[in-house]
């Protein structure tokens, strides 16, 4: 179904990330029908885009889960596109290999106020001192010392032994063992003002994205390692298999309710100032 004139022309905010790039491979390089969407690619890192989802700024964006909290008036969640960590996800890691009992008194480095890993985090425990820094600064902030533990997503959740540091807790496995659900981190959202018709057509165009990519693995993964500073690709397909799966394709009702109980755990706790009621397309 063609996209009305209005909204031809789309702005598709995605990260600089593997996962992210493998996922929106068809749609860059025109692989498969646009259905009369021409598509504007913006790349920035996760902060960013919740930030830009804020204003208003993007047609579809990636967004964390945790940013959805302040968004769900103006935009609807796709039901593709999902970044879900099933018993693995967002990591703490320190420079040696201490057991962790309590984080009272750490400095963490943390990357970003609006990440779904900060917000994990204070799941798990919100009693320590957060460092914002960029995601790519912080193995070397725990190396530095600037911080006593970093909170790693991305790549540096499988490159962090190469600067000889340890991984101390892995928050998706302490999720899965609490509720018995994946731990959702990431969305794809569309701005609810587009209107019913071209929301749906997007959301057929990205799910056929992603099936295009997962039936062409090799090609979709040269693409996305130009984005995976400097990622070998063994180590890009191990990144993408983490983060592009089942759930991805279609978020289905075990994704949904790990949502649902993530910002309804998070509301509980105070950390959230509404509770959120989950609207899904596609």
């Amino acid at each position: 179904m063609p996209a009305p004139p209005s909204v031809k022309n789309i702005r598709v905010g995605h990260s600089p990330d593997p996962d992210d790039a493998f996922m929106f491979y068809a749609l860059a390089k025109q692989k498969i029908p646009m259905q009369g969407f021409q598509v504007e690619h913006v790349i920035e890192d996760i902060e960013t885009l919740n930030q830009r989802a804020l204003r208003g700024e993007l047609e579809v964006t990636a967004v964390s889960c945790h940013a959805y909290a302040y968004l769900a008036e103006s935009y609807v969640i796709l039901r593709s596109g999902a970044s879900v960590g099933d018993n693995y996800g967002p990591i703490l890691i320190g420079r040696g290999e201490e057991k962790i009992t309590s984080l009272k008194g750490k400095k963490i480095a943390i990357p970003g106020k609006l990440t779904t890993a900060y917000l994990a985090l204070q799941l798990y425990d919100a009693d320590f001192e957060p460092l914002f820094i960029p995601f790519d600064k912080i193995l070397d902030a725990v190396l530095s010392g600037e911080a006593d533990l970093g909170l790693v997503i991305h790549e540096g959740q499988i490159t962090y032994q190469e600067k000889g540091l340890s991984k101390l807790m892995d928050l998706g496995q302490w999720w899965q063992e609490k509720t018995k659900l994946p731990l959702p981190l990431g969305i794809d959202i569309i701005r609810r003002d587009l209107g019913k018709d071209s929301i749906e057509a997007f959301a057929k165009l990205l799910k056929q994205s992603i099936v295009y990519a997962l039936q062409h693995r090799s090609e979709a993964l040269d693409y996305a390692l130009e984005y995976g500073r400097g990622l070998s690709k063994p180590l890009g397909d191990q990144f993408v298999g983490m983060y592009v799966n089942d759930y991805t394709v279609d978020l289905g009702l075990k994704g949904e309710r790990g949502l649902a109980r993530l910002l309804d755990a998070a509301y509980d706790k105070g950390l959230l100032p509404k509770r959120i009621l989950l609207e899904f397309v596609g």
